[in-house]
Parts: C-alpha cells; sequence; structure tokens
C-alpha cells in the first residue's frame, strides 16, 4: 500500500489490534454487496470508505424520490438512474483506490453462482424472501461467506453466516428460517415503513462485522443472531444451532433448477389481478356495482376515508375466504402488495367475478 493510502486509513492503521496488516486484508479483499438500497448505500459507503480493494454492487431498481429518506448516497438528480450504476460512479469519486464493480441486473440462480464466485464475502442487503434463500443457498454450495441483515419496522437483525465456529460448526439462513413466510405475511419497508436511521444502523453493523471478518479483527457474529431494536434502544444477541434437517439444494445443478419464488408460495403462473389506477378509482368510489375491500391489518395509517367500504384484513382473508356479494371487487393495502396476494386469494374461490388491486395503494391516493 502506497504512503497516500496509508494517510487516508490513518486512523483505523492506528489501531492495536487492526494495523496496517489488517488494512492491507482489506485492500485484498472482494466483497459483494447485493442491494443498494436502505442497507445497501451504509454497507458500501463505509466499504468504501475502510479501504475494501474490490466491491461489487448487485441491483436492478432505480433511484425513486421515497428512498432518500433512508438511502442517503442518492440524491434528487439521481432519481430514475440505475441505482448500481449511480452507486459505482459515487463511490468511485469518494475512493478512487479501489475498483468498483456495478451489476445493474436481477440476482437470479442462473446467474448468481458466475457472479458469486468472483468474491471472498456476500453482503446481503435485499429486501424480499426469494432473494435471500437463493442468495444463501448459492454462497453454501460455493462455500462463501454470508453477512445477513433484515429490517421489520423498528427492528433489524444482523448474523454471519455460512463461516466455522472454533467447534467447526457452520450455520446458515435456513437453520434459523427453514420454512419463508406466507407472501403479504411479513411487511417490506414500503408496506410497513420505517424510520431511515435503521437501515443505517443495520447497514454500518453489518459492514462493521464485514471489516472484522476480513481483518482478522474482534469477534464477529458467527453463529449468533444480533436483534435491535430502534423503538427502546435495545439489543440482544441470540446463539445459533444447527437444525437437524438441512434444507436447501445439494448440489450447483439442483440449485440451477430451484424456483425461489415458488418455494416463497409466490405462484408463477396464477391469473394476475388486474390493477386499477388511481384516476379510475376514484371515479367509482360512488358506483354501487363495486365492493371496495381495505386489507390492511388493523390500526395501519393512513385512514381510508371519503369512501364506503369494509376492512377484511389479509390474514383473515386467508384463514377463512368471506363472501362476497358483489361483482366487482376493489381491493387496496398500503403500496399494493397485500391487495394483489389477497386477490389472488379470492379470484380462486369466485372465478366468475372481477377483482381489482388499486395500483400503488394508498400511498397514492
Amino acid at each position: 500500500m502506497n504512503i497516500k493510502g496509508e494517510e487516508r486509513y490513518q486512523r483505523q492503521i492506528q489501531l492495536k489490534e487492526f494495523g496496517l496488516q489488517g488494512q492491507q486484508k482489506l485492500f485484498k479483499a472482494k466483497v459483494l454487496v447485493i442491494g443498494a438500497g436502505g442497507l445497501g448505500c451504509p454497507i458500501l459507503q463505509y466499504l468504501a470508505a475502510a479501504g475494501i480493494g474490490t466491491l461489487g454492487i448487485v441491483d436492478h431498481d432505480v433511484v425513486e424520490l421515497s428512498n432518500l429518506h433512508r438511502q442517503i448516497l442518492y440524491t434528487v438528480a439521481d432519481i430514475g438512474r440505475l441505482k448500481a450504476d449511480c452507486a459505482a460512479e459515487r463511490l468511485s469519486q469518494f475512493n478512487p483506490d479501489i475498483e468498483i464493480i456495478a451489476y445493474p441486473l436481477q440476482l437470479n440462480n442462473q446467474n448468481a453462482p458466475l457472479i458469486l464466485s468472483k468474491y471472498d464475502l456476500v453482503i446481503d442487503g435485499s429486501d424480499n424472501f426469494p432473494t435471500r434463500y437463493m442468495i444463501n443457498d448459492a454462497c453454501v454450495l460455493l462455500n462463501i461467506p454470508l453477512i445477513y441483515g433484515a429490517l421489520s419496522e423498528y427492528e433489524g437483525q444482523v448474523s454471519i453466516f455460512n463461516v466455522a465456529d472454533p467447534d467447526g460448526i457452520r450455520i446458515n439462513y435456513r437453520d434459523v428460517f427453514p420454512n419463508p413466510p406466507q407472501p403479504g405475511e411479513v411487511l417490506n419497508c414500503a408496506e410497513a415503513g420505517v424510520l431511515g436511521v435503521l437501515p443505517g444502523i443495520i447497514g454500518t453493523m453489518q459492514a462493521g462485522e464485514a471489516i472484522k471478518l476480513l481483518s482478522g479483527t474482534g469477534e464477529p457474529l458467527i453463529n449468533q443472531l444480533l436483534i435491535y431494536n430502534l423503538l427502546h434502544n435495545q439489543t440482544y444477541t441470540i446463539k445459533l444451532t444447527p437444525a437437524e434437517e438441512k434444507g436447501g439444494p445439494a448440489d450447483l445443478d439442483s440449485f440451477l433448477q430451484t424456483d425461489y419464488s415458488w418455494f416463497c408460495g409466490i405462484k408463477a403462473n396464477a391469473p394476475e389481478v388486474m390493477e386499477m389506477n388511481t384516476a379510475l378509482f376514484k371515479d367509482i368510489i360512488n358506483d354501487d356495482q363495486y365492493m371496495i375491500i381495505d386489507v390492511r391489518e388493523e390500526g395501519e395509517l393512513p385512514a381510508a376515508s371519503g369512501f364506503d367500504h369494509i376492512h377484511i384484513p389479509l390474514s383473515v382473508i386467508r384463514k377463512e375466504i368471506p363472501k362476497i356479494v358483489k361483482e366487482k371487487i376493489v381491493l387496496f393495502c398500503h403500496s399494493g402488495v397485500r391487495s394483489s396476494i389477497a386477490g389472488e386469494l379470492l379470484m380462486e374461490a369466485y372465478p366468475d367475478k372481477e377483482f381489482y388491486s388499486l395500483k400503488g395503494g394508498m400511498i397514492r391516493l
């Protein structure tokens, strides 16, 4: 490492446990960050600042205005741009001494083995269960350490998977979560909301675990699950043990044939619920031909007002299909995700009726 590099990282090099040797390990490391959103932004910023030699960024999404309260790597001028490209450009300006590789694509089980195999460490900043299970399985099969992070309202989780502890025990995501939740059962940030600081905290923790693991500093969260509650400022650490029955594909051939959306309960060939835009919705709210149903859970905000509707949460629809008396039904939730799921369930019971999901949900009204 040159003198200029040593000057940039001097404050961490002078740490007794870390030193120049730790910095050199970071500079040689290749880290892939999957997701450049709420978790990915702080992960990428702090790893670039720490001097990770090669940073890969996987994200197929574009920057939206609603991202900016928590994804502080981006600005208003970036709206509409691909996150992976935008993040790579900004991080390269911030630290030109490292290599940054953008993958502006959707990760799937066909391209994941090729991409992940080029890296020493993978950090999961994704926001959906099919991707989490897929990333985990790929890392297990490729024998790559995985740093996991997830958010739910005011709570976050961090762990390190697929790294052996002193007893030789390796834990992976399936040991902790052998079965995925039903679609819509665990809400993402778009549905449940999130304070912008929480992904910053959890993403920074993930970056910290990456630095510790790569440099050999401190005690990384190997086979431990850290749970942080922002609302009460409480932290818990749970020791993890292997599941009795190992799940997941046995080899790469099986991995390539696995349908992760199907595994997580997302029906690829199910008839799609028709979407209704907000303009048309406002035109039909007083039309007696339509039955309007709020499928959100009790107490969710903002409250629906200004039109007649009934309230049947998605969780209730899963347990017992309600009686539908009208021929045209419009379902709505916060962002349109759960209303589409509810529509699919109701379509199976009432194939002759028309079901619509309010596009964008309450946040677009």
